[in-house]
């Protein structure tokens, strides 16, 4: 049982935020500290905010839940690329980061053209990892774990035809696990009989052949790895694109080939970031050290 880093290829146990940022070497780096706005559904984002964080412990960095519109996979789509497109236009404007990173697969599929087109700083999306998935498997059985919207895409099946060739990609949408790793997050106790129903039609056995990679279609479900393992029907590769997506952020930025880390703080316990949800609601509990131990600091907005 192993998740996957996906262009690295390598490997490594599910494990909680520490030990997920505590995993990546930083090397010195005197480039000057650069400013990221991270922007998610809600805050399965995080889980892209923590690689990013682990790479550059300098940079500022400011995480958007758009709470008040959670969950995406309600929206119409011209809707949905209307209120992503002018949230972080104008989350641009006001904090001018120097690159955008869209943590959702729902709002990528549909709203990087018209982000790219509405400013003039890097945009990194996040879809899903199908070609990574093909590399990975050796049943050539390959399940695409997401919401109901990013399996509804002609963005997803794109990326199927041109990257799924030598396997079978299986499309699983999830209605309540993006819900379910909200509510772990702000330490509710989650029902793990609706996590294994939800995630039982990713794994299929079929002419002597069993899945055995699984794509991580949504940035909220890398937070319940753990439990994805403990009932899992039998072991497979868990594909987390957060790696690769913070590698990417790193590229367009502009850092040098191994100085993939700015100079830490020299307050090493302070903020590193801010973090602001879109209802305006504070965090509350188990959510609020979990931001806490991100070095993130809610603001209102």
């Amino acid at each position: 049982m192993a998740v996957i880093d996906l262009y690295a290829g390598t490997r490594h146990a599910p494990d909680g935020l520490a030990g997920a940022a505590a995993a990546v070497d930083h090397p010195p780096a005197s480039a000057s500290p650069s400013s990221i706005l991270v922007f998610d559904s809600g805050v399965g984002g995080l889980t892209v905010q923590r690689e990013i964080a682990a790479r550059l412990p300098g940079a500022r960095t400011v995480y958007v839940a758009d709470d008040a519109g959670f969950p995406y996979g309600a929206w119409a789509e011209d809707d949905l690329v209307a209120r992503v497109r002018d949230l972080v236009v104008d989350l641009s404007r006001r904090h001018e980061p120097d690159a955008v990173v869209i943590a959702c697969h729902t709002a990528s599929t549909l709203v990087l053209p018209a982000l790219r087109a509405s400013l003039d700083i890097p945009v990194v999306g996040t879809v899903p990892a199908i070609k990574p998935a093909v590399a990975a498997t050796r049943s050539g059985l390959v399940s695409v774990l997401a919401t109901p919207g990013t399996v509804a895409r002609d963005y997803t099946r794109a990326l199927i035809n041109t990257h799924g060739h030598g396997a079978e990609v299986n499309l699983v949408g999830s209605k309540r696990l993006a819900a379910l790793a909200e509510a772990r997050l702000r330490g509710e106790t989650v029902d793990e009989q609706a996590i294994a129903d939800e995630i039982a039609p990713a794994f299929v056995a079929r002419d002597g052949r069993r899945t055995d990679a699984i794509v991580l279609a949504c940035t909220h479900y890398p937070f319940l790895t753990d439990v994805f393992v403990r009932l899992a029907p039998w072991p497979v590769h868990w594909i987390d694109p957060a790696p690769a997506i913070a590698r990417r952020t790193v590229d367009v930025l502009g850092l040098p080939e191994g100085a993939s880390a700015f100079r830490q703080p020299e307050n090493d316990a302070a903020p590193r970031g801010s973090v602001i949800f879109t209802s305006g609601r504070p965090p509350e509990g188990a959510l609020s050290a979990t931001l806490s131990a991100l070095r993130l600091a809610w603001k209102p907005d």
